[in-house]
């Protein structure tokens, strides 16, 4: 009997996982077993250069250089390290640090106006305007 062990997963890959998975009758931790699979085997396959993907997220080789199937695992692999880029910016707490007013959506929808000259972070969500 396979074994389990506890894992953190992020949201949006849990919520991909689910909505892959109920397509082809899968829960969502059955369809992340999948896709680690298919992972396990690309690495492993002597179809996919590790290491030439491996100078490309280095930036010592070419991504025009790749074929396709390498193509396709560096894009992953960027689009992982962008998510990951973007959820460390802290792009509120630097604009307040200038004094800089910028321009935002609420849940609605609506523009509202945030910081400017004398914000701090406990006045800046009461200067939204609609």
């Amino acid at each position: 009997m396979a074994s389990s062990a506890p894992t953190r997963i992020d949201e949006d890959l849990f919520a991909a996982a689910k909505s892959a998975g109920e397509a082809l009758s899968r829960s969502a931790a059955q369809q992340i077993n999948h896709w680690a699979r298919i992972g396990r085997e690309l690495e492993a396959s002597r179809a996919v250069s590790v290491r030439d993907i491996a100078e490309v997220l280095a930036g010592r080789a070419s991504y025009d250089e790749l074929g396709a199937r390498e193509q396709a695992v560096v894009r992953a692999e960027w689009d992982e390290r962008m998510a990951e880029l973007r959820m460390g910016l802290n792009l509120e707490d630097e604009f307040i640090a200038a004094g800089d007013t910028w321009v935002e959506a609420d849940p609605q929808g609506r523009t509202v106006e945030r910081g400017g000259p004398g914000a701090t972070a406990s006045s800046r969500h009461r200067r939204g305007r609609r």
